[in-house]
């Protein structure tokens, strides 16, 4: 049968009381949620976080918005350059909320490790996932499709779990990309084989597949790129990328199916080269 081608629970006597543990535990978020109010930046709602910078009242903005303002926006005194060394402090022992709360993410972390939570939270907005950075789209993960439909047409989906991937013109100079889009398990994939400019004119080919869905859901999916031809193969297998993590850092790390000029020549025929892609549950 040929594949389909596209282009491009019990209680122990004498345990605690879970109603009492609950009760501790929802008083202690209470205790540090009301704190932190306390750290709300009066312009834009975020969290002052250290270094703290008040006004000569005690007032206090963030250090986001201070370089856009010419006085305090709570007094209207002047800003001054003063630090508050004790809310610093305070600072120090407060958990403080993710700032996709709103969007799903229940964990609060110190100020110091609020920044790295933020940067990899599986509740922050989606990018597109096509490679390049003209399409500066961002949202949820259920809108992603939608946008790919709506804003690139011109990617193609295929059904099924085992497809092949045709890249046309491969021979093209200069730095390019081909795209697909592979459907299955009820989950969409997305096929990118990048051709970038190293050095000397030396060219090198990067083939990654990643879900349209978050780490976690990668996680329960493997893939196989496969290039076959002239009694030749050569193949890659690996855990699909959570469009969240992107394609850049798998290929700045060679973590894909890398092959040079020379390899894609011995697969390719007349500067098209075909990859088989297969997407298995595990």
């Amino acid at each position: 049968m040929s594949n389909p081608i596209a282009l491009g629970s019990s209680k122990r006597r004498g345990a605690p009381s879970t109603s009492s543990s609950s009760s501790t535990s929802t008083n202690t978020a209470t205790v540090s949620d009301d704190l932190a109010s306390l750290f709300e930046c009066p312009v834009c709602f975020d969290y002052v976080l250290p270094p703290i910078l008040q006004c000569q009242s005690g007032h206090l903005v963030c250090s986001n918005c201070r370089p856009m303002l010419t006085c305090c926006p709570t007094c209207r005194g002047p800003l001054g350059n003063i630090r508050n060394l004790a809310m610093e402090k305070v600072a120090g022992t407060v958990m403080f909320p993710c700032k996709y709360s709103t969007t799903g993410c229940n964990v609060s972390v110190l100020h110091t490790e609020k920044g790295e939570h933020e940067d990899t939270c599986e509740f922050r907005p989606y990018s597109c996932p096509c490679p390049g950075a003209s399409c500066k789209w961002q949202g949820s993960l259920e809108s992603v499709m939608p946008h790919l439909m709506m804003s690139h047409k011109s990617i193609t989906t295929l059904q099924g779990e085992d497809i092949v991937f045709l890249a046309t013109d491969i021979n093209l100079p200069g730095a390019v990309d081909w795209v697909m889009m592979q459907s299955c398990f009820g989950h969409n994939f997305m096929l990118v084989l990048e051709k970038q400019e190293k050095f000397d004119g030396h060219q090198q080919f990067f083939a990654i597949v990643q879900l349209i869905g978050s780490r976690k859901q990668a996680e329960n999916f493997a893939y196989r790129l496969e290039l076959n031809g002239q009694r030749r193969r050569l193949t890659w297998e690996a855990t699909p990328r959570s469009i969240h993590e992107g394609v850049s850092s798998a290929i700045l790390t060679s973590d894909c199916l890398v092959f040079d000029t020379s390899i894609a020549q011995l697969f390719a025929d007349n500067g098209n080269l075909g990859i088989n892609v297969t997407i298995s549950m595990v």
